[in-house]
């Protein structure tokens, strides 16, 4: 089980998952800058200090739809999918996990009771914006 690991297909990225026990010693992101959702760790020691800002109204064009799960309790499997619809690995999530899926499909099954916190993009439309397979 890698601590990161890039889940691709014809070599677009499918899901990144991050294991609990990824604790990097510097700022680092997963994800590359071009990516329409970042992901990453930001690492500041004791008395460190973020200045205080806001960002700025960017338009920004995004097609689809990125997701974040944190697996905040429990274990399941997440089946991951290409954009044909065909399975293309499974893997086990525990507590702590982090996944982000930026294309192709997905779905669950839960091994324990299970918490998911989920982020995603919105705002949302309802569930007319998931075509199920």
């Amino acid at each position: 089980m890698h601590p990161i690991e890039t889940i691709t297909w014809n070599d677009q990225p499918l899901t990144y998952i991050i294991r609990a026990e990824v604790a990097p010693e510097k700022t680092t992101f997963i994800t590359p800058t071009d990516l329409n959702f970042q992901l990453g760790f930001v690492v500041y020691p004791a008395q460190g200090e973020i200045t205080r800002h806001v960002h700025k109204r960017l338009e920004r064009h995004i097609k689809g739809t990125s997701e974040v799960l944190v697996v905040r309790k429990g274990r399941c499997e997440v089946d991951i999918y290409n954009n044909e619809c065909e399975l293309v690995t499974t893997r086990e999530l525990r507590t702590g996990d982090v996944l982000l899926m930026v294309g192709g499909g997905h779905g669950f099954r839960m091994l324990e009771d299970t918490i998911l916190l989920e982020v995603k993009q919105g705002p949302y439309p309802g569930v007319d914006e998931k075509e199920r397979f």
